[in-house]
């Protein structure tokens, strides 16, 4: 197979890199399922949670999760169904996402259990040096992400 300008230490470590994220999402999402939350949801409720009154732009929050209009569109409908968030009108067009005390309630009593499960499936598999090289080698690759910096 040709290895598309990899070389074989690039390839294994991409390969591994990638094996591992799915895995680890999956496990993750497995878990929060428990909690009736999706990973999702979990992430809204999250971002939410931690903005001044519980509430932000739509635009504010795709950037903060990273995700495009109209996946959050559709997340956001879904989760306001669920009474998880609301909608509330912000002058004569915009509009806020809100977490509503029942969406709070059901995050609050969803953290521990996924805190648990991230020290168990990632965090209490590294030593603190690879912590710190995680997270080093994480905020190099997100800064060329976020910056819209085309590869090298």
């Amino acid at each position: 197979m040709e290895q598309q300008g990899l070389n074989e230490r690039e390839l294994r470590a991409w390969r591994a890199f990638f094996e591992m994220q799915a895995l680890l999402r999956a496990r993750i999402e497995q878990q929060l399922q428990s909690s009736g939350l999706s990973s999702a949801d979990y992430s809204v409720l999250a971002v939410l949670s931690e903005a001044h009154g519980g509430r932000l732009r739509p635009y504010e929050l795709s950037r903060m999760a990273g995700w495009e209009k109209s996946r959050l569109h559709h997340q956001l409908t879904r989760m306001s169904t669920r009474g998880l968030i609301t909608r509330e009108r912000c002058g004569p067009r915009g509009m806020y996402a809100v977490i509503t005390a029942k969406g709070l309630a059901v995050l609050k009593e969803a953290a521990p259990g996924h805190a648990q499960e991230v020290r168990r499936l990632f965090i209490d598999r590294l030593t603190p040096e690879q912590l710190d090289q995680l997270a080093e080698i994480s905020t190099t690759i997100l800064d060329t992400l976020q910056g819209g910096q085309p590869p090298l």
